[in-house]
């Protein structure tokens, strides 16, 4: 059994009821003592010109192994309506689920890089994520996500519904 953590974010459609949804069969199908952040909305990174997003992690206990993992993740993207092959990379979609973290373990292997890459530099998963674990620290540095996340410069990021944007931690 490994503790795990996932980044959720949707931008195109209810996005909050695809992130709960999300939340809903990932419970039912890998995680189990399952703990999940309040929502956070983000301007779009990378590709700017699309909606915003709504951003949530989730943390529990599987049995899965990594690639596991990342299969089941995938077959819930596509019951969600996300179909890969049809859009642009870091563009819109109705469900985003990365793996984030697997335990302590540092994995690299082919289309599966754990940490997740992207983690160190971004707010939309740094806030939710510090939200369930503030202790967290990077496997691979050993430094403070906390650490990294105070360093980082604002990027539009805001508790769902409740404004604000770039919200300091916690």
């Amino acid at each position: 059994m490994a503790k795990v953590w996932l980044g959720l974010g949707s931008n195109l459609g209810d996005r909050e009821r695809f992130i709960l949804d999300a939340i809903a069969l990932l419970g039912k199908a890998a995680l189990r003592e399952t703990r999940v952040s309040s929502l956070w909305e983000s301007k779009a990174r990378y590709v700017t010109d699309q909606p915003d997003f709504l951003n949530a992690a989730v943390s529990g206990q599987t049995d899965l192994t990594p690639a596991e993992l990342l299969r089941e993740v995938n077959r819930i993207e596509a019951a969600l309506g996300r179909d890969r092959s049809a859009v642009v990379a870091k563009g819109p979609r109705s469900i985003d689920i990365d793996i984030l973290l697997y335990g302590g373990r540092i994995i690299v292997e082919e289309g599966l890089l754990i940490p997740h890459p992207g983690i160190r530099e971004r707010k939309f998963v740094l806030l939710p994520l510090l939200e369930l674990d503030p202790e967290l620290q990077d496997p691979v540095t050993g430094e403070s996500f906390a650490a990294l996340l105070a360093g980082l410069p604002p990027q539009g990021i805001y508790p769902y519904l409740r404004g604000g944007y770039d919200a300091p931690y916690p």
